[in-house]
């Protein structure tokens, strides 16, 4: 087995595009980082290895300069793309006492696939999770999903009236695009101007200075109300420079094991059921607690409900409210529900990774999601800095669209070498005892001089934990 192929990325273009987004989000820092250009993503022509490191070393400074305020000295930063490329498929390298844990739900699924329309446009339909795949058959007319049988439904169909049929019904589907006829469309139009992340002070509150701690986030405390992936990773970066992070979920939404498994490292979890009033006030209670509000429900769901970021930072002047959802926040798509192939599909990313084959083509990662999840952290540790020097109520705004904007132009798509094995060096991984089992997984793959990230909770089963940010009361309950 061999690694990935060395980057083709310059060093030159690393450092302008670390320097771009610390820019971008507001921070000012004296401190740089060393991005080792040691490997990319295997398998892959966008340079998403190369973006995911970028990212990662911005987190590591952006929590090096909150170190700082805390009265710590500057401490060398590192990331290596190989590394970066790994943790996009970090779910894959899994192992629970010694076994694999599975892949992803869509890796060998009929509704999870590239079909061509009437039209001769290629469409990726997603309907893996049991709710998707129900409404995605009754938009195709089936009554159970096949290869063939999904292939001659859509191709009884144009690309634009199938994906308005699926949107319709809240279903996920997407023909893909060019980057030309991405940059085109009136939903990029609206999103653009936002960049790769965007920060928005949405109320008054004073300044806040940081909660007291030896790393660079204790005591900032954090809901996480995300699943499968891209809102579970933001949240799993924040923990692991030290985060008080509370993953709240619901036992009516569907998860996915290896994916609990993958991003659950460091947080509490409970379950919270918001069609009940008394699950509201409990969570309106942990909002006035906490510092930070994670969320990765639709666009207007938690509104619904009486916690859109307004009134969120009503309840808790100085929140900061974090946002992710697949096509952005504002534009014709801002309610449509998505994934990361479909991310990837619409900005053009497949059609640069097939290019080699006349079609499109999926890349070997999860980029969108996991990138987009680290950007969402970022913008949420600029916004700390911004709030401890110029108080108000921040809004953070990240979307799988925007990531796949920002990764397909980061840099010139690299040849398309067919290197499927990766082979990931031991030192990349930790092993964690959990309640599931031992747990090996990737660590995190920032290196930092003085407050070197880890996590110190393990993974635990969705639900576990009591709707509190205090280990007394975890630790009451677990008895």
């Amino acid at each position: 087995m061999t690694g990935p192929a060395p980057s083709h990325v310059e060093p030159a273009l690393i450092s302008q595009r670390l320097g771009e987004l610390l820019s971008h989000c507001g921070i000012v820092s004296d401190l740089t980082a060393r991005i080792d250009l040691d490997g990319a993503a295997p398998g892959c022509r966008p340079a998403v290895g190369e973006g995911a490191a970028v990212v990662l070393a911005a987190c590591a400074i952006a929590a090096a300069e909150i170190w700082l305020r805390r009265g710590g000295k500057p401490q060398p930063i590192a990331v290596s793309t190989r590394q970066a490329a790994a943790t996009l498929r970090s779910y894959a390298y899994l192992t629970l006492d010694g076994h694999g844990v599975g892949g992803a739900p869509s890796d060998e699924s009929p509704l999870a696939e590239f079909y061509r329309t009437r039209d001769g446009r290629h469409f990726f339909i997603h309907g893996v999770l049991p709710h998707l795949a129900a409404g995605t058959l009754k938009v195709l007319g089936l009554d159970t999903a096949t290869y063939d049988s999904v292939a001659h439904a859509v191709s009884g169909w144009d690309a634009l009236d199938l994906e308005e049929a699926l949107a319709t019904r809240g279903m996920c589907g997407v023909y893909a695009r060019t980057p030309a006829e991405w940059d085109a469309h009136a939903q990029n139009m609206a999103i653009a101007p936002g960049g790769p992340v965007e920060l928005l002070r949405i109320g008054d509150a004073p300044p806040e200075p940081l909660p007291a701690g030896s790393r660079p986030l204790e005591g900032v405390r954090v809901l996480d109300l995300t699943r499968i992936l891209a809102g579970p990773t933001c949240g799993r970066t924040l923990a692991e420079h030290g985060a008080d992070v509370l993953l709240v979920s619901s036992p009516k939404l569907d998860s996915v094991h290896s994916f609990v498994l993958d991003t659950g490292h460091g947080k509490r979890s409970t379950w919270l059921d918001l069609t009940h009033t008394e699950d509201r006030s409990t969570l309106k209670r942990l909002v006035a607690q906490a510092h930070i509000f994670s969320q990765g429900y639709r666009s207007g769901s938690l509104a619904r409900r009486g916690f859109s970021p307004n009134e969120l930072a009503a309840i808790r002047p100085g929140l900061i409210c974090i946002s992710i959802n697949c096509y952005g926040h504002e534009g014709p798509w801002v309610e449509r529900p998505g994934w990361d192939q479909l991310a990837a599909a619409a900005t053009g990313l497949t059609e640069i990774q097939g290019e080699d084959s006349g079609r499109p083509a999926l890349l070997r990662s999860a980029a969108c999601d996991y990138v987009t999840g680290y950007l969402g952290a970022l913008g949420a540790i600029a916004a700390l800095q911004r709030r401890a020097t110029e108080g108000g109520s921040w809004l953070v705004r990240v979307s799988l669209a925007q990531t796949g904007v920002w990764l397909r132009d980061f840099a010139a798509p690299r040849a398309l070498e067919d290197r499927p094995d990766f082979a990931v060096p031991d030192d990349y991984f930790v092993e964690t005892q959990t309640p599931f089992g031992r747990l090996k997984h990737l660590a995190p793959a920032a290196r930092m001089g003085a407050t070197q990230p880890h996590w110190e909770r393990p993974v635990v089963p969705l639900g576990t934990h009591p709707p509190s940010f205090s280990d007394a009361n975890a630790a009451l309950a677990a008895s």
